[in-house]
């Protein structure tokens, strides 16, 4: 005779087992379109395109991407939520857009990432780099705090604009390091490089893709990476310092990360067929030697609610890092 409590463990496989196998029979049927919420031709853009071609084959149905910038991002998420919930709509995207918007953007806020959509995977880790214009006479990182503390608001720094990444670290770097740096928001990430190069500003933090071709052609001088630790991954940035070398103790680590997720209510079958499709891609050691590199580091989450609770966990630490901030998208 089967106890009761092994019957019910041997229903919910089955109907667990019941539910993988009509999705796989029904998913996907058409083209996969994966959402990007920014203007084509970026490193977030470029990367989705990576992953697309490889997710293509493996799904057996084309992926294409579909750029929708606006909102710092909450246009393309928007878009996503909205879609139908069956898997042929998808949104790849960073953590500003999933954790860091809610609390920018507030009472505009046009979704709820955490309710509205529903966990697949992260595919990529990242951080920023703190460069300054190698005309200027900073030769370390200690320099540069060293010279901005005995000149307040004389540093300037430029950022992608209002509440990015870039932006909300140089805050928590301002309050752990105790100076005033000014900063100088931007209308898109390529104009304040261009106005670094051009020295009508003194520094930056901003993704290292960007960055590299000005540190290579020697533009730009490298001083801290964002994250705890040295980005060993990017043999020629090895070198530089991380912020617990630097700032021992005062907890700055500027890790961002990627993510594909679905429209909540999302059959669970089908998003496991997703997630087990990107756990692939992202295992493909050739699309990693690509990312590495460009300072992308491959990662994939062991199930789907996994992920979601490391984004769960996730939304305090943006909320803590915008108060802190007071910068408001509104």
């Amino acid at each position: 005779m089967v106890q009761p409590r092994r019957l019910i463990l041997l229903t919910s496989l089955a109907v667990a087992l019941a539910e993988q196998s009509s999705a796989q029979q029904a998913f996907p049927t058409r083209p996969v379109r994966l959402i990007v919420p920014i203007a084509p031709g970026g490193a977030n853009d470029i990367i989705a395109r990576m992953i697309a071609e490889r997710l293509s084959p493996i799904l057996g149905q084309p992926v294409v991407v579909d750029n929708r910038p606006g909102a710092g991002g909450n246009l393309g998420a928007a878009a996503v939520a909205q879609a139908e919930k069956d898997g042929h709509t998808l949104l790849f995207t960073s953590a500003n857009v999933l954790v860091a918007n809610k609390w920018l953007y507030r009472t505009q806020m046009p979704v709820d990432p955490i309710r509205d959509l529903a966990p697949v995977t992260r595919v990529a880790v990242g951080t920023i780099l703190l460069v300054v214009n190698a005309q200027r006479p900073w030769r370390s990182f200690d320099d540069l705090i060293a010279f901005a503390r005995a000149n307040p608001g004389r540093v300037t720094m430029g950022s992608s604009g209002t509440g990015t990444i870039s932006h909300l670290f140089l805050e928590r770097l301002k309050r752990a390091a105790q100076v005033d740096i000014t900063h100088v928001p931007y209308r898109g990430g390529s104009l304040a490089i261009q106005d670094l190069a051009a020295g009508n500003i003194d520094m930056m933090f901003d993704a290292i893709p960007a960055l590299l071709p000005h540190i290579r052609e020697g533009r730009f001088r490298a001083l801290v990476a964002g994250s705890a630790d040295r980005i060993s991954y990017v043999p020629e940035l090895a070198v530089i310092p991380g912020m617990s070398e630097m700032m021992p103790g005062a907890g700055i680590d500027a890790l961002n990360w990627w993510s594909v997720v679905a429209p909540a209510s999302t059959p669970p079958g089908v998003i496991r067929i997703l997630h087990a499709a990107l756990v692939r891609v992202m295992a493909d050691e050739e699309l990693a030697a690509r990312l590495r590199p460009m300072s992308f580091l491959p990662t994939t989450d062991t199930s789907p609610e996994a992920f979601g609770a490391f984004w769960r966990a996730e939304e305090g630490k943006w909320r803590d890092l915008v108060e802190q901030s007071g910068a408001r998208a509104e």
